[in-house]
């Protein structure tokens, strides 16, 4: 991943409660993770010793929008010009799951229509995050 031309941003829904919030991007940001090992930093130690996992090397803006402005985007990543960007989406289906195994049992007879999205992380090209994204404001 070049990061000097690479963006990722999450859109959270700006009415969830602050704690679904928190969730939302947590899960996000975990998958983001597993997707891109590559950008999580090497563990430094502090002044005293002590040690600090790696983080992200760039930073990850929180957008807020609407569940129809989140599920316009989602149904726009689908298209193939934005073929290239990784997303992530997180649902309401998928937060009421107590397993995983739940989640994929659902998800399999859910349609993509039924799904209220709580959030969405996009990475990939700048120009092309931005695209979808440019104008929305920072969730604050």
């Amino acid at each position: 991943m070049n990061l000097e031309n690479e963006k990722c941003v999450m859109i959270i829904d700006e009415n969830l409660p602050l704690g679904l919030i928190a969730n939302t991007a947590a899960i996000m940001g975990i998958s983001l993770g597993k997707e891109f090992p590559e950008v999580v930093g090497l563990d430094v130690i502090d002044q005293s010793g002590n040690l600090h996992p790696g983080i992200i090397e760039f930073p990850v803006p929180i957008l807020k929008g609407t569940p129809e402005k989140i599920r316009e985007i989602r149904q726009k990543l689908y298209e193939p010009v934005f073929s290239e960007l990784t997303s992530i989406d997180f649902s309401d289906l998928a937060q009421g799951c107590k397993t995983y195994d739940e989640f994929i049992q659902k998800m399999a007879s859910a349609p993509e229509s039924s799904l209220q999205y709580l959030g969405l992380a996009i990475c990939g090209p700048k120009k092309k995050v931005n695209k979808l994204t440019g104008n929305m404001p920072l969730l604050r």
